[in-house]
């Protein structure tokens, strides 16, 4: 279980829930560098927009434009391999994105088409590594814009890169981002161009099904020429990766079910000769109580009894081992780990079971002594 949700947190990060919606032509990422002023692009009414945060699931929604920053520049200096948005009023708030110094974009900016800018952390590390960025000016597709702000996010909602494959997946983000409000888009890039969204989900076991719905929305918006162009929204199916992943380990999981199987049989057959022993040491008593009236089902009920108590209480005794352990485990060695108490409950309950099935055999041989011979026994 804490694997599993360690998979989820490396791919979408924690308490986020965003899907990222986006407009590809066939199946590949629609690029506006290659003839994008030539294709027929969709545009998103503010109707359409209204729609897709209604949609059941949907706790909030954005719309923005994006581009590789291989045109921003802040003096000599080129800001490539990062990425700068075009954002609307929730572009922050959606992505889990707060102000770290500076100001956010005000109504003013929107309906002013203000040529004003904010910098997220890593794109501050990148162009201003010994400076500091507000009021800076940076040249945006030949336009000044200023800094007014540097926005940082939750390290917890960002996905973890542990290997080179991660690196190059999530490169951009480690660059950084540079984003104008969308209004003022058309100023830096001189044409129309087509919108993406990323919609907040209110859990991650509905973000498959929150993408989906909004991607059928997003298409109504969509125009195809026969035969030239094959545009359409799709979601990018996180959660999918995640079950790939998750499917992974499940032989793994297979094989400490196996051990723990062993281990139990192992476990079990102790406790049979632990209740042998103690009814061989108890047959004087087995049979005082037979000779004052003492029936077949008291005696075996008892013995039962016993037997499923010792089990419980080790059982109880190996789930609290168990948490202390896996709490020093994952602090020494950073694995992860996850308590489940259905999987609490259902040990202790085995570990009854356990001592029923195995505590039978005594417990029958104990009803079945007889008296005058459990009497006479040394």
């Amino acid at each position: 279980k804490g694997t599993s949700e360690q998979i989820m947190q490396d791919l979408i990060g924690s308490g986020n829930n965003t899907v990222k919606i986006n407009l590809k032509d066939g199946d590949y990422d629609y690029n506006t560098s290659y003839g994008a002023s030539g294709a027929i692009t969709p545009l998103l009414s503010d109707t359409l927009k209204e729609k897709v945060r209604k949609q059941e699931n949907v706790l909030d929604a954005t719309f923005y434009y994006s581009r590789s920053t291989d045109n921003v520049y802040y003096k000599e200096k080129s800001f490539s391999g990062g990425t700068i948005y075009g954002i609307d009023e929730r572009f922050l708030s959606t992505m889990g994105y707060k102000i770290q110094t500076g100001r956010n974009f005000i109504p003013y900016d929107y309906s002013h088409f203000s040529k004003v800018a904010l910098l997220d952390s890593n794109a501050v590390q990148n162009l201003f590594p010994d400076e500091e960025p507000l009021g800076k000016t940076l040249e945006i597709g030949s336009e000044p814009f200023i800094i007014v702000g540097v926005v940082t996010s939750s390290s917890d909602s960002l996905p973890k890169i542990n290997d080179i494959s991660d690196f190059y997946t999530y490169f951009t983000s480690i660059m950084g981002s540079v984003m104008i409000p969308d209004r003022t888009w058309p100023v830096a890039y001189k044409f129309d161009e087509p919108q993406n969204a990323i919609v907040r989900a209110d859990s991650t076991d509905t973000m498959s099904s929150v993408g989906k719905a909004v991607e059928d929305v997003m298409n109504t918006a969509v125009t195809n020429v026969e035969g030239k162009t094959n545009l359409k929204y799709k979601a990018d199916d996180v959660m999918e990766k995640v079950k790939n992943m998750q499917k992974l380990s499940e032989s793994t999981q297979q094989q400490l079910v196996w051990i723990a199987g062993i281990s139990l049989l192992v476990g079990g057959i102790g406790v049979m000769n632990i209740m042998l022993v103690s009814v061989t040491e108890r047959t004087k008593e087995i049979g005082l109580k037979k000779a004052i009236g003492a029936r077949k089902n008291t005696i075996l009920h008892q013995f039962l009894t016993e037997a499923a108590v010792l089990t419980s209480i080790g059982g109880l005794l190996g789930v609290a081992l168990g948490i202390i352990l896996s709490k020093i485990v994952s602090r020494v060695s950073g694995a992860p780990t996850a308590i489940s108490v259905p999987a609490i409950v259902g040990s202790v309950v085995f570990s009854m079971v356990i001592g029923i099935v195995f505590g039978l055999l005594p417990s029958v041989k104990a009803a079945n002594l007889n008296p005058i011979d459990a009497l006479r026994s040394e």
